[in-house]
């Protein structure tokens, strides 16, 4: 089995946890954090939607420079527009991710600003850290903003207190 498969299976059902966590987010509480430090509640969301295609960089390029890449942050509008725009992304990272050979995941990959390099090493281990794990990351931030809010948290690897199954 291709490297590329392994990896398939897994971000489905990534994204499938991840865009029934996005689909609960209520517009009108955009503007809440939970505490001074933490990230607003629309940017959070807008960024773990914009992460669903981040990964099509780690796929398809040596590494990423946020000096000179001209990435824009989505701003949040709504669960719809965020859940689309992560659908979008997913769709796009398992277009480049079916057709990556085996020997593309020892690559070289490299995330930096200028001179500060955040991450370096073999384009899998970026694809998971920077990727995967980043997604999973926010999305478990997520369901505790949502749990803060009472807003039913979905089931993500087994029942929530919210959902049984």
């Amino acid at each position: 089995m291709a490297i590329h498969d392994l990896l398939l299976a897994e971000l489905e059902g990534e994204a499938v946890r991840t865009r029934a966590s996005l689909e609960r987010v209520p517009a009108d509480k955009a503007d809440w954090a939970p505490h001074a430090k933490s990230m607003k509640l629309g940017k959070l969301a807008a960024h773990l939607a914009q992460l669903g295609g981040f990964g099509v960089i780690m796929l398809t390029t040596p590494g990423l420079d946020f000096a000179t890449s001209g990435m824009k942050p989505l701003v949040f509008e709504s669960a719809a527009q965020a859940r689309a725009a992560f659908d979008q992304g997913v769709a796009a990272v398992k277009a480049e991710l079916s057709k990556l050979p085996d020997d593309a995941w020892t690559q070289p990959w490299t995330l930096r600003m200028g001179d500060k390099v955040f991450f370096s090493g073999s384009r899998f281990h970026a694809y998971r850290a920077m990727y995967l794990n980043h997604m999973v990351h926010h999305r478990a931030q997520l369901g505790v903003y949502l749990r803060l809010l009472e807003v039913p948290v979905p089931s993500v690897y087994g029942p929530s207190a919210d959902e049984g199954a």
